[in-house]
């Protein structure tokens, strides 16, 4: 467990979005993506929860960028483990990643970046057939994490990405009986998905405990 200061905690996420080239994939100056970004920087100190155990998989908060900012697509392979580059599962057929969207439930921010707050990634469900693990999950009052959410953790928080304790991420479906999921093929971060009803020890389910906006 590591206490942290919210602020310079922020300000490594935002760099760190920075470095990996968001604001030009984004088509946006660096001024205007600090522009966009720059509000939540307060509200990160209000969390309240300090406290930040990535060996656990547990975050207080995570700042997430939107696929309307900068698609998923290109998201991926900005992700790293170990320094190898992330990438979209070939299972995902042309055009089927944007028919993967936010659940009703999740009553995601109407802003273009938020900062996911309490995040864990569910390590407990591992071998749990999904769809109990997100009525479980929904039960408790937390939120199931989407895929750009997903995305931003093992963004900012790579460590968190584990053998036999990566995780699926319910708050994103298409329609059908396939939810994502993030884990580790090839010794990268792969996003691919997994029947709803086929348990896998080596996941488990994603979640948070609220999301945040700036006004």
């Amino acid at each position: 467990m590591t206490t942290i200061d919210a602020a310079a905690e922020f300000d490594r996420q935002t760099h760190n979005l920075f470095k990996r080239e968001y604001p030009a994939m984004a088509g946006l100056t660096p001024e205007h993506f600090q522009s966009l970004v720059a509000p939540l920087r307060d509200l990160a100190a209000t969390t309240g929860n300090l406290t930040c155990e990535p060996d656990t998989g547990r975050l207080p908060f995570v700042l997430v960028v939107t696929r309307q900012v900068v698609p998923i697509e290109q998201m991926m392979p900005r992700t790293t483990l170990r320094r190898k580059a992330g990438f979209v599962d070939h299972s995902f057929e042309p055009g089927s990643l944007e028919r993967f969207v936010a659940i009703t439930e999740t009553e995601l921010p109407d802003q273009p970046v938020y900062l996911l707050v309490d995040s864990e990634r569910g390590e407990e469900f591992c071998g749990a057939i999904p769809r109990d693990a997100m009525d479980t999950i929904t039960a408790r009052g937390r939120t199931l994490l989407t895929i750009e959410e997903g995305i931003a953790v093992i963004t900012q928080f790579p460590e968190i990405l584990v053998k036999n304790k990566c995780f699926s991420l319910g708050g994103s479906r298409s329609g059908d009986r396939r939810v994502p999921a993030l884990w580790i093929s090839q010794n990268a971060p792969k996003l691919g998905w997994c029947w709803e009803r086929n348990p896998h020890t080596w996941l488990g389910m994603a979640s948070a405990g609220d999301r945040r906006a700036a006004a």
